[in-house]
Formats: C-alpha cells, sequence, structure tokens
C-alpha cells in the first residue's frame, strides 16, 4: 500500500508541475477476452487509462475489469530514440480488487532496433502472503505495417511461454486489433489458442 499511494502522489505531482507543456490523454477499450503475457484474465473486459507525457517522460494509470474485481495499474519511465534505436525503462504496479489476483511490481526495460524490439521485466509477485516470488518475463517483437509477432515466456519462480500473431489498425478514429495466442502448457496448464478482438480509442486532452 505503501508504494501504491508513493506511485499516485509521484503521478499527481508530475501532472500538476508539467501540465502546461506536455501531452495528456485519455483512453477506452474494450477486449473480446482480456489476455495478459499470454494468461486469460477475463472473457471479456472494458478498460480506461490516462497517459501523461514531457520530454520521453511518462506516467500513467489504466484499469479494466477481470473475473472477481478490478485490475489498476500505475506506471512511469522513460522513453526515447536516438536514429534507429530505442531505449525505455520504467515500473509498473499491478493492483488488484477482490480476490482475482494479488499485487506484482516489475522493473521494464525495452530496447528496440528496426523492426524489431526486446522488452524484458524484472518483478516481484506478493502470494496473497505465502511468501513473494521473484519472475523475469520476456519478449521478442517483430512489427511491420500494422503486423505483428511476438515470442515470449517467463523464468525464475514463473515459467511458461507462448507465441502472439496479429494485427491492428485504425479505422474511423477507433483502433482495432486481432490476436491469436497459442500458449504451452506450462504457462497455463493446457495448452490452448485463443482468438481475440479489440477496439478503443484515444482522446488527445492537451
Amino acid at each position: 500500500m505503501k508504494t501504491r499511494n508513493t506511485l499516485l502522489l509521484s503521478a499527481a505531482l508530475m501532472l500538476t508541475s508539467g501540465l502546461a507543456h506536455a501531452d495528456l490523454s485519455a483512453n477506452i477499450g474494450w477486449a473480446s477476452d482480456y489476455f495478459y503475457r499470454g494468461i486469460l484474465q477475463a472473457p471479456t473486459s472494458a478498460s480506461a487509462g490516462l497517459d501523461f507525457e514531457k520530454n520521453g517522460f511518462y506516467v500513467g494509470t489504466w484499469a479494466a475489469d477481470v473475473k472477481d474485481g478490478l485490475e489498476i495499474d500505475g506506471y512511469f519511465g522513460y522513453a526515447t530514440e536516438i536514429q534507429d534505436i530505442s531505449y525505455s525503462v520504467g515500473f509498473t504496479g499491478y493492483y488488484y480488487t477482490g480476490d482475482f489476483d494479488d499485487t506484482y511490481q516489475e522493473i521494464n526495460l525495452g530496447l528496440g532496433y528496426g523492426w524489431a524490439t526486446l522488452d524484458v521485466a524484472v518483478g516481484e509477485y506478493d502470494n496473497f502472503g505465502a511468501g513473494t516470488q521473484d519472475y523475469t518475463y520476456y519478449a521478442l517483437t517483430i512489427a511491420n505495417k500494422g503486423f505483428y509477432g511476438k515470442l515470449a515466456g517467463f523464468a525464475q519462480d514463473f515459467e511458461g511461454e507462448y507465441l502472439e500473431l496479429g494485427y491492428g489498425t485504425s479505422l474511423a478514429e477507433l483502433d482495432i486489433g486481432i490476436a491469436a495466442i497459442f500458449a504451452n502448457s506450462d504457462l497455463v496448464g493446457d495448452s490452448s489458442e485463443s482468438l481475440v478482438f479489440t477496439i478503443g480509442k484515444t482522446f488527445d486532452i492537451q
């Protein structure tokens, strides 16, 4: 709780101090099935978020309904690009109402070049008081002209891999996506294949 309150306070201070010279946006969305990192969170889900960015620094929050409550995320970090190479470092906290899941907190690292992006998250899971678990998430994504493929998985106390293939585009100012997700048995208990549709919209506030 202390970490969460500190995160929200930092976000509020950044919004207040830099609002006049920064980009502020909001987003809403819906998914036919809410999958995150290859794992089903809810059979259908609505979401909304708020993002602030200034000179590469960003802070934001995002929420979605899950099976037994809400997922509420908070994040901040820095991202930049030098020629064709992009870099990012940040923090993300995942918090839940109800008993669906417990808190995750992680450091996020990203490196991109051309069509390829490598993302790594090093985190800790509270595990309902049964002893915290450490995990590393990794994902290699190849994307071009709306099409993408992602091979990703977990190491340390978590394990399992998945493959995600998809396409995203904008139509009438709406962001529309379709993805096929193939998860192995180490990740989800039984190997599974899923087809997911998403639709969303981003609003520029300033």
